[in-house]
């Protein structure tokens, strides 16, 4: 028997001693994974001198899960998504455009591009976000540069935290197997 379907065994016995639900375990285990992965984001990017790294921190929480494959696709759809806007976002700064109205208008774009071309559904939202934090820099700084500078650092963030989120998702699940409720093995993710 393998350590891991050992530990698994352990866990299933101590889990109904307690009366805890499967649910109840998935659920601890998701908030050891955020707990995991808030301190790597925190501190590696507190060490490199970001002094705000929440962007970072809410991509880890929204692109970790305690089941491996839908992390995986929640980091595959964010990804895709944050690199529709942040292209689009480019663009707009390229252009060199100041005119306010550039950023309603390469939001709708960017909603368009990602529901008509890419058509990755799971984080649509994504898309237009990326694309104003990218727009809003250059706007907000009064400078095309220094705009894309700070919505780069901010994109950087996204993707940092999102793959953090996944890498620990999956690890987790490999170190700490589940049986879902009413199996006799534990699962294999």
């Amino acid at each position: 028997m393998t350590t891991a379907k050992r530990g698994a065994r352990q866990a299933e016995a101590l889990r109904q001693r307690l009366g805890l639900s499967y649910e109840h375990i998935v659920g601890f285990r998701f908030a050891i994974n955020v707990f995991i992965a808030t301190t790597i984001v925190w501190f590696t990017l507190r060490r490199i001198g970001d002094s705000n790294p929440i962007w970072a921190i809410a991509s880890m929480v929204a692109a970790s899960d305690p089941e491996p494959t839908e992390a995986r696709r929640m980091f595959r759809s964010r990804l895709v998504n944050v690199l529709v806007g942040c292209a689009t976002g480019l663009v707009v700064l390229l252009l060199n455009s100041s005119s306010h109205w550039m950023l309603p208008l390469a939001l709708a774009i960017t909603v368009l591009v990602s529901t008509w071309v890419i058509r990755v559904k799971t984080m649509w939202r994504q898309a237009p976000i990326t694309a104003a934090v990218v727009i809003a820099g250059g706007l907000t700084y009064g400078s095309a540069t220094l705009g894309l500078e700070k919505g780069l650092h901010k994109v950087a963030e996204v993707i940092f935290g999102c793959l953090v989120g996944m890498l620990v998702s999956v690890f987790m699940s490999r170190l700490w197997l589940l049986k879902p409720a009413g199996t006799g093995d534990a699962e294999e993710e």
